[in-house]
């Protein structure tokens, strides 16, 4: 029996072998269940996954780059709040006050010869904490003393000032030192912002605080 194939040229033989590969290829690329076919799938797969999770790390970048930014803005909200704490603290820290008071009076060689604590005034955010202050010195010290106050960290506010004569000081309580020139009495307010025990500070007329007066 005679082969056809057999008794084609060698040319036509090599077409049509060619065709049968290209067929066979075919058939095992896209017919279903085929090796070929699973092989292109788990390909497909593979390359979608990667270009998923390349999207999870991009956006996962921006969220990081994000975090950063949000982390220092925390940062740099937090020093602010320390440095309001300390300028407006939460609590009285009435001997912090008293404490500063006297410090920029003896910095200033001023005297302070009474500190009285008046009623804590409520506000809407803060609550004010007034003492009454009677100080002398030379003018020059005073000037001073109240400067210091004013670069304090802690608020304070200088109000309702009087001055009086030294000389009528003499004979009194405490002797006056040689070169004072000014007596005055002032009120000086100081802040918090938190409510607890508010509302029972001592009314005006109280008991001087306790380390009031310097040295003469």
């Amino acid at each position: 029996m005679a082969n056809p194939f057999r008794d084609m040229s060698v040319i036509m033989q090599a077409l049509v072998a060619a065709a049968v590969a290209v067929v066979l290829v075919l058939v095992g690329v896209y017919v279903p269940g085929s090796p070929i076919a699973r092989e292109r799938d788990e390909v497909d797969q593979a390359v979608q996954q990667r270009t998923k999770l390349n999207q999870e790390v991009t956006q996962l970048q921006v969220y990081k780059q994000r975090y950063g930014e949000l982390k220092q803005q925390m940062d740099a909200l937090s020093k602010q709040l320390d440095t309001l704490k300390t300028i407006v603290p939460e609590e009285k820290e009435t001997d912090e006050f008293i404490r500063l008071l006297q410090g920029a009076a003896s910095a200033s060689n001023v005297q302070i010869r009474r500190l009285t604590a008046q009623a804590v005034v409520p506000k809407e955010y803060h609550y004010e904490m007034p003492f009454e202050v009677q100080a002398d010195g030379p003018y020059f010290n005073i000037l001073d003393f109240f400067g210091r106050l004013g670069r304090l960290s802690r608020i304070i506010n200088v109000g309702d000032l009087t001055f009086d004569d030294p000389d009528k000081a003499k004979g009194g309580k405490y002797p006056t030192r040689p070169g004072t020139t000014v007596s005055g009495i002032f009120t000086a307010t100081t802040f918090f912002t938190k409510p607890a025990d508010a509302g029972v500070a001592p009314s005006a007329g109280a008991k001087p605080a306790a380390g009031a007066a310097g040295k003469p």
